[in-house]
């Protein structure tokens, strides 16, 4: 474990691989820490330096702020900058694919290559995104938590035991950690940046994702010149949990041609 001093806090980070391996950063989706990558890692490229860290209010990194999409970007740069040599290769799911887009665009010396992985330029709008911060403040995480488990999986693995985990990750993720970060996304829309963007980029969708859909991120890719898009079938929002040896051999390649 490895802990970054930032100005609400404490930012937890986890470093795999040597250090002078070429750098690949992870930023988690809403309402997950820095284990939503762990079935992957070992099957991607050997020799690479995998960094991975909780956004603020989430996992053992500390509350405050993270109510702007620009907090938790500002939060990925001091990742790179402290603990990356050079450029890096950013790969963000969800929320964390909304702040990889910021960053590249904000700091595009920090990122060679982008990895959007059930994203998009926009998630949501202002007033669903309120909707769930009322609905946790009246009745806390676990008033939602069913519904998130049926837009994060699909039915065959909302039929395993592990489902338990996944929910319990969301309902002990703090309550001010979840609904900043949920004004994060209400407040967040990249459309004309990300569409400005010239790097390599990955796009990735889940056929099932209830979260954010494959028209919606296929949309997104759509406005990345030169991005590649690609549907994972049967995989919902996370499908590096569900379904991570179809989406580590969309990424391993990819990892290996720009790292």
């Amino acid at each position: 474990m490895q802990a970054l001093t930032r100005d609400f806090g404490t930012l937890h980070a986890h470093v795999d691989g040597p250090d002078d391996g070429p750098a690949v950063v992870y930023a988690n989706s809403l309402g997950t820490d820095l284990r939503l990558w762990d079935r992957v890692l070992p099957l991607l490229p050997q020799g690479l330096r995998h960094i991975r860290y909780d956004k603020r209010g989430h996992g053992l990194s500390g509350i405050g702020g993270g109510a702007r999409i620009d907090d938790h970007a500002d939060d990925a740069i001091a990742v790179i900058e402290t603990l990356a040599r050079g450029p890096v290769v950013f790969v963000g799911l969800s929320i964390g694919g909304l702040i990889g887009q910021v960053v590249a665009h904000r700091r595009p010396d920090l990122v060679r290559a982008l990895v959007l992985s059930n994203t998009a330029a926009r998630l949501g709008t202002a007033e669903s995104w309120q909707a769930r911060i009322n609905a946790v403040i009246d009745g806390g995480l676990d008033s939602i938590a069913d519904a998130v488990m049926e837009r994060w999986f699909a039915a065959p693995f909302r039929a395993t035991p592990e489902l338990a985990l996944w929910r319990a990750m969301l309902t002990r993720t703090p309550a001010r950690g979840y609904t900043a970060a949920c004004a994060a996304l209400a407040g967040a829309d990249q459309t004309e940046a990300t569409a400005a963007l010239r790097l390599p980029v990955l796009v990735i969708a889940g056929s099932q994702d209830g979260a954010s859909p494959p028209a919606l991120v296929r949309a997104t890719a759509d406005l990345i010149a030169g991005a590649a898009c690609h549907e994972i079938p049967g995989a919902g929002h996370l499908p590096c949990v569900e379904t991570p040896a179809a989406w580590a051999a969309l990424v391993a390649p990819f990892l290996k041609a720009h790292t």
